[in-house]
């Protein structure tokens, strides 16, 4: 069975939760398939920046259907098929092909033409929690610019980006997301003072918790922009604010409008590990 020489086409970007594609290639992995599609709506995990977990769904074609146990991110060079970590290059790298493989038990055949159907209610779940993380992520910037005594890059509303200097783990929750931010020594080079964070903690989360208040109650719209309709092409979530119109580049799925995270709330706590002080942001919405 040939490997497909261009990228899938994915509309989960544009809110998609069910479509259509064509069985290109099945792969076994141990008691699992990858089947690769020429087009999905399944959003899949990507090995690179795992944030956002794949989608929950179930594959249908005539005579069969299978639950799509798990959805990633694979890639091939044309002869063999590499799944998640074990792909060795960067997505995007010339001469390489990036698939979405949705692992099942049970495979149509190659040449089928597939249903593939999204569960909407826990997708809509993570696109909250998503949208909500990128909200929450630029009210910790706004909170921490004075604690900045260097120039460091700035997030998409033009405020010094501790999110992109500190963050070490971003997980996408069910109506919520995990951050958590090493303040080392490294941070210190760059100008950010750890000097009496835990004493000013909950001002610090007051003042997040205030900002994601305001935001939320202007009920700004959200939309994704894309270069293309391939897997590889670039998307940016864009939600314009009062603040001005923020812009991150970003490969999951989210809500449409602010108003729909509802009560938005963060909590901030800060742990020691292994004598680095780590900041943990949880939000959780109503």
């Amino acid at each position: 069975m040939a490997l497909p020489r261009t990228d899938t086409v994915v509309s989960y970007p544009t809110g998609a939760t069910d479509g259509t594609g064509t069985v290109l290639h099945i792969e076994p992995v141990g008691e699992r398939f990858a089947v690769l599609l020429d087009a999905t709506p399944c959003h899949p995990v990507d090995a690179g920046w795992p944030d956002q977990g794949s989608d929950r769904a179930t594959l249908t074609w005539n005579g069969g259907s299978a639950d799509i146990v798990d959805c990633i991110v694979a890639a091939t060079d044309g002869s063999l098929l590499y799944l998640g970590g074990d792909i060795p290059v960067r997505k995007g790298t010339e001469g390489w092909t990036f698939v979405v493989a949705h692992l099942v038990t049970d495979a149509p055949p190659v040449g089928q033409v597939v249903t593939v159907e999204i569960d909407a209610k826990y997708r809509r779940s993570l696109s909250l929690g998503h949208t909500g993380c990128h909200l929450a992520s630029l009210a910790l910037n706004r909170a921490m610019t004075g604690r900045w005594s260097k120039e460091v890059r700035t997030d998409a509303l033009g405020t010094p980006d501790f999110d992109a200097e500190a963050n070490d783990t971003s997980r996408i929750l069910e109506r919520g997301s995990l951050d958590t931010y090493r303040l080392g020594k490294s941070l210190r080079k760059k100008g950010f003072s750890t000097e009496g964070i835990a004493e000013a903690l909950p001002g610090i989360e007051t003042e997040v918790n205030t900002t994601l208040a305001d935001w939320v109650a202007e009920n700004a719209p959200v939309r994704i922009d894309r270069d293309g309709d391939r897997l590889t092409d670039r998307r940016y979530w864009v939600c314009t604010l009062a603040d001005g119109e923020a812009r991150i580049a970003c490969g999951g799925t989210h809500a449409t409008g602010l108003g729909e995270l509802g009560s938005l709330r963060a909590t901030l706590t800060l742990e020691d590990a292994d004598g680095t002080p780590v900041l943990t942001m949880r939000t959780a919405q109503d």
